[in-house]
């Protein structure tokens, strides 16, 4: 009998760094609509407990969970299916992010017609300090004609 294909491998690391800026911070929290003045008000920010703009949450978490996206399909079909994110301390404008996931766990599914895969993730700053953590689940299927993409 032919063993299943597999596309994801078990311990895999995927990792990417994220400079922000303020502009960054500005732009992507109109963008989604977060209106929070601590996002866009200098002189606002300035005075609050974090001493300057901070990114919306959405900023980091979305770039977290697209680096999958866009690491998987490099080679394969991604399909984000469940993301949890805890949101450990504020992002500032300026912050430099480190985003890491490692595959904690991936299986073949047949009815899938993919990997099953589970992740478990941290973001840290330029500091070290933990400002995320997340665990995922995603679908990895190969790309359409192709039954084996990885070794």
């Amino acid at each position: 009998m032919k063993a299943p294909p597999r596309v994801v491998t078990p311990g895999e690391v995927v990792s990417e760094t994220l400079p922000l800026s303020p502009d960054s911070v500005k732009s992507f929290a109109t963008l989604v609509n977060d209106l929070n003045p601590l996002h866009h008000d200098e002189a606002y920010a300035a005075q609050s407990r974090f001493g300057g703009l901070i990114a919306s949450g959405t900023q980091p978490s979305a770039y977290f969970m697209a680096m999958l996206a866009t690491h998987f399909s490099r080679f394969a079909q991604p399909l984000g299916l469940e993301f949890n994110i805890q949101l450990k301390k504020a992002v500032l404008a300026h912050d430099t992010l480190t985003m890491t996931w490692r595959v904690r766990d991936a299986w073949w599914k047949p009815s899938l017609n993919g990997d099953l895969t589970q992740l478990d993730g941290h973001v840290v700053n330029q500091r070290g300090d933990t400002m995320l953590l997340g665990t995922a689940t995603i679908l990895v299927m190969p790309k359409p004609g192709e039954e084996q993409v990885r070794p």
